[in-house]
């Protein structure tokens, strides 16, 4: 079963990230779920897919070629955890930030809970403040 839960973290960010298939998140993401540290507009958690490709669109817009690869994976019964590294272009307005064609590069950790096949609940921690910095919208004076 742990392997079968691994596939299904592969295949969340090799055909909804990688190759930008948002009907996947109907296949994979639970209408029940809950998607932790990726917040609604309101601050709450993500609940199922329809409040999930509001965020996905505006991600997609501003990286269009979004690349997430997996360089550790642990899993123990449902719930499976991984490292990943993002690598991404720029070149859209989708989070509010003007395009700037410049290449991002950062990590994140997820830690998925599978039910049925799908995901029922995950805690995503994603270094969002580099990706902001390497985008030129946040700058650190931290003298």
């Amino acid at each position: 079963m742990a392997e079968e839960y691994e596939t299904l973290m592969h295949r969340w960010f090799e055909e909804v990230w990688n190759k930008g298939r948002e009907e996947a998140i109907d296949e994979l993401f639970a209408e029940d779920g809950i998607g932790h540290g990726l917040p609604t507009e309101d601050g709450e958690p993500i609940r199922g897919p329809k409040e999930f490709k509001p965020f996905y669109r505006k991600f997609r817009e501003a990286f269009p070629n979004t690349k997430i690869a997996i360089s550790e994976v642990v899993s123990d019964g449902e719930r499976i955890a991984c490292v990943c590294q993002v690598s991404a272009l720029h070149e859209g307005r989708g989070l509010g930030v003007d395009p700037t064609n410049r290449q991002v590069e950062f990590s994140g950790m997820v830690l998925i809970k599978v039910r049925d096949g799908k995901i029922i609940e995950s805690w995503n921690a994603f270094d969002f403040m580099k990706m902001y910095s390497e985008v030129g919208a946040l700058t650190l004076d931290l003298k």
